[in-house]
């Protein structure tokens, strides 16, 4: 039996992640406690905002606020973005070059600064 040779276009995978074959792709985050905390400090922020909006608060309080959620989305986005890029991307190119992974890292970074 002859023995395959790994595939240069399937997406590389660092230790974190699960089979990518799987279309529904699982990393497991290092920070996963200190992640959840800081969202559902955010969760409580957004009900906060709803509070004010349903109290009829000042517009200018109620867009300072939301202003707030979305730094503090941001920085936890950050810090998912930067353990994808030392983790999986790494990796990739480590493996075999990360063409594909670079590809899709610069789309998502795309996406985030619209």
């Amino acid at each position: 039996m002859a023995t395959q040779l790994p595939d240069k276009h399937a997406p590389a995978r660092c230790d974190a992640c699960e089979d990518q074959a799987n279309a529904d792709k699982r990393v497991q985050q290092p920070n996963k406690k200190s992640l959840t905390n800081r969202l559902r400090r955010i969760e409580g922020q957004i009900g906060g905002v709803l509070n004010m909006v349903e109290q009829d608060r000042y517009c200018v309080d109620i867009l300072m606020q939301i202003s707030a959620v979305k730094s503090a989305l941001d920085g936890v986005a950050t810090e998912i973005l930067s353990t994808h890029v030392n983790g999986c991307v790494r990796k990739a190119v480590q493996d075999d070059g990360g063409e594909d992974t670079i590809d899709e890292l610069l789309r998502v970074v795309r996406r985030m600064i619209r």
